[in-house]
């Protein structure tokens, strides 16, 4: 699959660039990609959630008053659930939510997003991704004409100079989200509506991927 190479400014080049096959043109497995989201949703979760017991709640150790002839119901404890401030019934509790896949599905995963917006030509090629001030006006600008009003993916090769500005000038902007091409993932991929990377980006995508 060939593309065109823009510049910056949003000008179409007179190069095109030919993209992996075994990449860009993966067989599309919707299933797999959806247990790779699931899977990356799930191992960000802290799962630090935790409420108390009755066990655990402060106080209720006498009893509110005697077994029988009081006309009320009996009880044992201030803190048991029916009680405003009692402890919980099945409360939360901390877990692990991890899931486990293996590394050639998740790489699978990411073949067949990068497939997908391929087809639906929502990769936009720059010839090289440069910015010299951190200004969010600037970045604004140039990813206006790159990909409209829609969501970005900037994917950049190598962690340098060039990247903490251009991460520094975007990280204001809502809809922007700036990416090593080695840390390519799922949730970033199906989550932007345009993936802008430069050239030199494929080889290191292709390093791993291909």
């Amino acid at each position: 699959m060939k593309l065109d190479v823009y510049s910056m400014k949003g000008k179409k080049l007179e190069k095109q660039i030919d993209l992996p096959k075994k990449i860009f043109e993966a067989p599309i497995n919707t299933d797999l990609m959806h247990q790779a989201y699931v899977r990356q949703m799930a191992n960000g979760r802290a799962g630090t959630h935790k409420t108390k017991t009755r066990a655990e709640v402060r106080g209720g150790g006498r009893k509110p008053w005697r077994q029988k002839g009081t006309g009320r119901a009996r009880q044992g404890s201030i803190r048991s659930p029916q009680w405003v401030g009692g402890g919980g019934v099945h409360t939360p509790r901390p877990r692990d939510y991890a899931k486990k896949m293996p590394l050639k599905m998740r790489r699978a995963a990411l073949r067949s997003a990068l497939s997908v917006k391929a087809a639906d030509q929502e990769i936009v090629m720059v010839d090289a991704f440069v910015v010299n001030e951190g200004k969010t006006k600037l970045m604004v600008e140039s990813l206006s004409k790159l990909a409209g009003e829609s969501t970005v993916l900037l994917v950049l090769a190598v962690k340098d100079d060039n990247y903490e500005t251009v991460t520094r000038a975007s990280r204001n902007i809502a809809g922007v989200t700036t990416l090593l091409a080695n840390y390519l993932n799922i949730r970033d991929l199906l989550g932007h509506d345009k993936v802008v990377m430069p050239v030199d980006a494929i080889k290191t995508i292709e390093s791993y991927l291909g």
